[in-house]
């Protein structure tokens, strides 16, 4: 999957003004004397608590992908596109200095604390999530919310149903790929062959005629380089279509391995494909 932006929602109560004033008696007729200047008292009201876990929401693809969100949210019965899977208090000190919510440090601590929710939320092991079209996406305040007080983070998760399309959902997606399988409508498949021009990622309950079969993971730090990364799914890429292929002897099987680009936005492994026609 190419690299997306990093992504973030938040709400805040405004400032309240608060007068008080203190006024001068008198137990004669006399006119009160002028008390002098009026004392004003400015009173901020306290942060909202943020969003809520299990809250689900109508966000087209682009504001998913944005790193704050406004979006109010629906019932999770009703069509959404994503689901709260995790709300948490964002760190913002880095050597006993006060980051910005903004800032690249910040963010990066939120990236790596919702890939994790997402996981717990729909259960199945690192593999099967990757063999899916499930995704997580993050929200955090607005800097002018941040700096009324809002210390919170939200981790959605969505699902794709195309390069820049969110599947529209009626129901939760908490243990979806606990089960046996992967279902179709989270399943990874592909409309074409892996190297075809024309290849785009789809859920496998759409028109396809490929389908992702195995996760090949790498454990180096660093980018191996392309010819390692090619040449590493060969062999078990293979296997792993012979295992399913009905002639052992006969059958086709295509590898996906990861660019420098997706290796440095997080995808540290290729997936293997067979055909899948529907």
């Amino acid at each position: 999957m190419s690299p997306r932006a990093a992504r973030r929602l938040g709400s805040l109560a405004a400032a309240v003004l608060v007068a008080v004033t203190s006024a001068g008696c008198s137990g004669s007729d006399e006119p009160d004397k002028d008390p002098g200047p009026r004392a004003q008292q400015t009173t901020a009201a306290p942060p909202s608590a943020g969003p809520a876990a299990g809250a689900c929401y109508r966000l087209p693809f682009d504001a998913a992908v944005a790193p704050t969100a406004d979006a109010d949210p629906v019932p999770c019965k009703q069509k959404h596109t994503s689901e709260t899977v995790a709300v948490g208090r964002i760190d913002a000190v880095a050597d006993g200095h006060l980051l910005a919510v903004d800032s690249a440090q910040v963010q990066a601590r939120v990236a790596r604390q919702c890939p994790k929710a997402l996981a717990r939320f729909v259960g199945g092991s690192t593999d099967r999530l990757r063999l899916s079209m499930i995704r997580p996406v993050w929200f955090t305040p607005t800097v002018a919310e941040s700096d009324e007080g809002a210390e919170w983070y939200r981790c959605d998760a969505v699902v794709l149903a195309g390069p820049s399309t969110l599947a529209e959902l009626t129901t939760s997606i908490k243990g979806a790929l606990r089960g046996s399988r992967v279902p179709d409508a989270y399943a990874m498949c592909g409309t074409a062959a892996p190297d075809a021009k024309n290849f785009e990622r789809v859920p496998c309950s759409a028109k396809h005629s490929w389908r992702a079969i195995e996760v090949v993971p790498f454990d180096s730090a660093r980018y191996p380089g392309t010819a390692k990364v090619k040449a590493a799914g060969r062999g078990r890429c293979e296997d792993a279509a012979a295992d399913r292929a009905e002639d052992p002897l006969e059958f086709r099987w295509g590898y996906e391995w990861p660019t420098r680009a997706q290796w440095q936005a997080g995808q540290t492994y290729g997936r293997c494909w067979v055909p899948d026609p529907t």
